[in-house]
């Protein structure tokens, strides 16, 4: 069974670096995609940023410039560096693993970003 364990959530003032990790329990390399998805308090879940087997990365619109997403392939594990947090960064993030016709999701993790 395909498990995400999502870690390196925590608290951290406005301007601060989280580094987020994933690490799957197969590689990522047998993911089309791997993703960064984020949930806030009476919020829809929302995409983050992607990365896709051949490497190619994507971010929304709030984060660009801001948040890198990569990976470790030896390691199985996808990163999300976060930097320059603002409070609206404030949700719990989750890893998304996606094949063919399979989906998996890590637990999540929380971010805090408070004054």
């Amino acid at each position: 069974q395909v498990q995400l364990v999502e870690s390196g959530g925590g608290l951290v003032q406005p301007g601060g670096s989280l580094r987020l990790s994933c690490a799957a329990s197969e590689t990522i390399f047998s993911f089309n995609v791997m993703g960064w998805y984020r949930q806030a308090p009476g919020k829809e879940r929302e995409l983050v940023s992607r990365i896709s087997s051949g490497g190619s990365t994507s971010y929304a619109d709030s984060v660009k410039g801001r948040f890198t997403i990569s990976r470790d392939v030896p390691k199985n594990t996808v990163y999300l560096q976060m930097n320059s947090l603002k409070p609206e960064d404030t949700a719990v993030y989750y890893c998304n693993g996606l094949r063919i016709y399979s989906e998996y999701w890590g637990q999540g993790t929380q971010v805090t970003v408070s004054l």
